[in-house]
């Protein structure tokens, strides 16, 4: 059995993910594995039509293709969605139709959902046959009884292939219609008092609908908001994987291009964020996964804490829940605030217009009150992953990261609640005794859990 291996990863055959296949390879020496390091080599990929040739020759040949990558910011890497997006600009999406296919990832478990979600839903657009997703942890190959889960996955993905097994798509192909959005004269434009806002967009010249939504945003404001376009901002190229940044936040790339310098003195500082783009495929364009993979140099600093946050997107977002909940994602754990979401999804312009001025003024309403709201799971479960990793085995390399935690009260481990664990043990003690007990988790238990809030509101 032949199987076809895209590699996700700027590091190549130094990827932890590639020693998981390589693994899977002596468990089973059967079958053949072909290789392809598509991140590493994307530039070569983009410009020689040869190599992208004998990447799908190889492919049309295959019994299987396996999707191979670490996460990178809730999602694959910005290279590996160049490769996504040439298979559908050079309309190769037959050479994959129907061939069996499964995802590999390795992570630390970060908003791997999304990923697989992602690698899913375009198995399903180029007509794949899809077997399944493996979310291996960093270190999971030391462990004999994750090795086990490994190889089990692997032989059951040979398995199904052999005997041809059915699938079923679970994601429905987006459907689109041409919309053009009108944008309306502002009668009263909103006072920013001095809010710092800057507009980040990857619009092209086709993107008519993008431009107009952000030409629209910026007239809302009564005063000035900057706006960058990604196409003109100097990036070289996109992350490497390299870790040069966990010691001190230093970026590889920072005498090479003007990436970080653009981040540090616009993005950090300004008090409203509006993130504009344009929906290819199941996501934004490569270029803005290329930004959010560079911002990486801040690790895992919150570097967008305080902030506004607004997107404007044009395409059928609607559509593509797993893209809205990487937005909220990526914004709380950013800890910044939602303030709008605005598609040009409507058939009505103004009803565009008035979300458009409504996200605006959330924005700075927001920004003037220095709001930011509760995190939902999205943001505390990340707060607390990333916690308990740089506390311990991811401590190094991200030095940079511990000094943060460290000084920025991060590590809130419970076991420093040691009132609570008091209370948990002498509680603990007196249940024990049945009469209490039954008392206790009777009307007791109710009455007692909100003594304590009628006594907050009567002191108001």
């Amino acid at each position: 059995m032949k199987i076809v291996v895209l590699g996700g990863s700027p590091k190549g055959d130094n990827s932890v993910t590639l020693q998981y296949v390589a693994f899977i390879r002596k468990k089973f020496p059967q079958h053949e594995f072909e290789v392809f390091n598509i991140a590493q080599r994307i530039r070569q990929i983009e410009t020689n039509q040869e190599v992208f040739d004998g990447i799908l020759t190889a492919v049309k040949s295959a019994d299987a293709v396996l999707w191979a990558f670490p996460l990178y910011v809730l999602l694959v890497h910005g290279n590996y969605k160049r490769f996504i997006e040439l298979i559908g600009e050079r309309a190769a999406e037959a050479a994959f139709r129907d061939k069996y296919t499964a995802v590999l990832t390795t992570s630390i478990h970060f908003y791997d959902h999304t990923a697989h979600n992602y690698l899913h839903g375009i198995c399903d657009d180029l007509n794949m046959k899809f077997l399944g997703a493996y979310s291996a942890g960093m270190h999971d190959l030391f462990n004999e009884k994750e090795q086990e889960k490994w190889a089990q996955f692997a032989k059951n993905l040979f398995d199904a292939i052999a005997r041809s097994a059915p699938t079923h798509k679970v994601f429905p192909p987006l459907t689109t219609q041409p919309l053009e959005f009108f944008p309306e004269a502002v009668a009263s434009p909103i006072g920013a008092e001095r809010k710092k806002v800057v507009i980040v967009t990857d619009a092209r010249k086709q993107d008519v609908n993008l431009t107009r939504m952000t030409e629209r945003f910026v007239a809302a404001l009564d005063g000035d908001a900057e706006v960058f376009n990604l196409h003109d901002v100097d990036i070289k190229g996109g992350c490497l994987g390299c870790i040069h940044c966990g010691y001190d936040n230093d970026c590889i790339y920072a005498d090479k291009d003007g990436f970080v310098d653009f981040y540090k003195a616009k993005i950090k500082t300004a008090d409203v964020l509006v993130f504009a783009g344009t929906v290819q495929d199941r996501y934004l364009s490569s270029l803005w996964k290329t930004y959010f993979d560079r911002a990486f140099f801040n690790t895992h600093i919150p570097s967008l804490s305080g902030k506004q946050i607004v997107w404007l997107i044009s395409g059928p977002l609607a559509q593509l829940p797993n893209l809205q909940q990487i937005f909220e994602a990526y914004t709380e754990f950013q800890r910044a605030n939602l303030a709008g979401i605005v598609t040009d999804e409507n058939p009505d312009s103004s009803q565009i217009n008035s979300q458009i001025q409504e996200a605006a003024r959330q924005s700075i309403d927001c920004a003037k009150a220095r709001y930011i709201k509760p995190q939902t799971f999205l943001g505390v479960g990340a707060t607390k992953l990333f916690r308990d990793e740089i506390w311990g085995p991811l401590r190094f390399p991200f030095v940079a990261d511990h000094q943060y935690y460290s000084e920025n009260g991060f590590y809130d481990f419970p076991q420093q609640d040691y009132v609570s664990r008091t209370q948990n043990f002498m509680l603990g003690l007196i249940v024990k005794i049945p009469a209490i007990r039954q008392k206790v988790y009777g009307a007791t238990m109710v009455n007692s859990m909100i003594e304590p809030y009628k006594k907050l509101l009567a002191k108001m």
